[in-house]
């Protein structure tokens, strides 16, 4: 199972990416998918998280400017981060609750990362 992350760069206060992962290979299901971001010095934090159905978890700091959102059919979660500031720098990390067959144990599963940073 790989979990592979693209959309990350650079951007200028105020403006917009989207960042998208998906899962491959051995998947049967997926419960629980979530970005976590690490920032220079400090420990990697919960961003957002979703569940399969649809219910959203996201840290006070992103609320009303980021959305994650998922696509069951393709196995991939975005996050749309929007309004973004400097303070939203760091390293942008999936991940994903899998199942990889139907008798086997879920289990946690990270996306290599994304660097994104927000300067002018």
């Amino acid at each position: 199972v790989q979990l592979q992350a693209f959309g990350g760069g650079l951007v200028k206060p105020g403006g917009s990416l989207r960042l998208s992962c998906a899962a491959s290979g051995s998947v049967y299901s997926i419960g629980t998918m979530a970005w976590y971001r690490q920032a220079p010095g400090k420990q990697r934090e919960l961003v957002a998280g979703i569940t399969r159905g649809g219910r959203v978890n996201d840290a006070d700091s992103v609320k009303g400017r980021f959305t994650i959102s998922r696509d069951n059919a393709r196995n991939t979660v975005y996050l749309q981060m929007n309004s973004l500031k400097p303070d939203d720098t760091a390293v942008y990390y999936c991940n994903a609750n899998i199942k990889r067959e139907i008798w086997s144990t879920p289990a946690f599963y990270w996306g290599q990362g994304t660097q994104v940073t927000v300067s002018s």
